[in-house]
């Protein structure tokens, strides 16, 4: 039962992750296409947005096939990790958690999937044991470290966020000099003792 329970959570979390990722990079499924998705990394201030779409884009068909197929032990899971940490930090950061709200409810459940699976292994019902597949400890070591170093960078060369400017001196200035010389009917109108008498 446990081997069947690892098929579904690989095949429903792995075959969206893909679908998605076929989405971003190639337009299935009514997707946006590469560009579109270097156009989404644009609006999220992540520079060089062709890199990084293409790379989230690549890592989410990737990691969700290798993760559907049960190819790779945890490497899968763990490329397929990266958008979800990216997704979090970016587009839904600083929202409540729910999806109602815009929040990262979606990504961070499989966050959760996937490093489960990545710590479980695919189970027997998998490529990697139909063909006696065994991943060494340092590949997947060194494709945790590519993935959390990759999404350091990504954070790291972010643009940063455009701050509103106040008005020109000028502007506040002028609206000033424009209330002292309003007429005293007009400044009668705005009075509160005025506001209570109209009404």
């Amino acid at each position: 039962m446990i081997d069947a329970a690892l098929l579904t959570l690989r095949s429903v979390t792995g075959g969206l992750l893909a679908g998605h990722g076929a989405q971003k990079l190639f337009g299935a499924f009514d997707g946006p296409g590469l560009e579109g998705t270097r156009g989404m990394m644009r609006h999220l201030r992540l520079e060089p947005s062709d890199l990084w779409g293409t790379a989230a884009a690549a890592s989410e068909l990737a990691g969700g096939a290798l993760t559907t197929l049960g190819l790779g032990g945890a490497l899968g899971p763990i490329v397929g990790m990266a958008p979800m940490v990216m997704a979090t930090t970016t587009a839904h950061w600083g929202k409540p958690i729910w999806v109602t709200a815009g929040g990262a409810e979606l990504p961070v459940t499989n966050l959760g999937v996937l490093a489960a699976l990545a710590m479980a292994g695919p189970g027997s019902i998998s490529v990697d044991r139909a063909l006696g597949i065994r991943v060494p400890r340092w590949m997947t070591a060194l494709a945790l470290c590519g993935t959390a170093g990759g999404c350091i960078a990504a954070l790291a060369m972010r643009r940063p966020a455009e701050v509103e400017q106040p008005p020109p001196v000028e502007e506040t200035q002028a609206e000033e000099e424009r209330e002292l010389t309003a007429t005293p009917e007009r400044l009668q109108r705005r009075s509160p003792v005025a506001e209570q008498a109209q009404a």
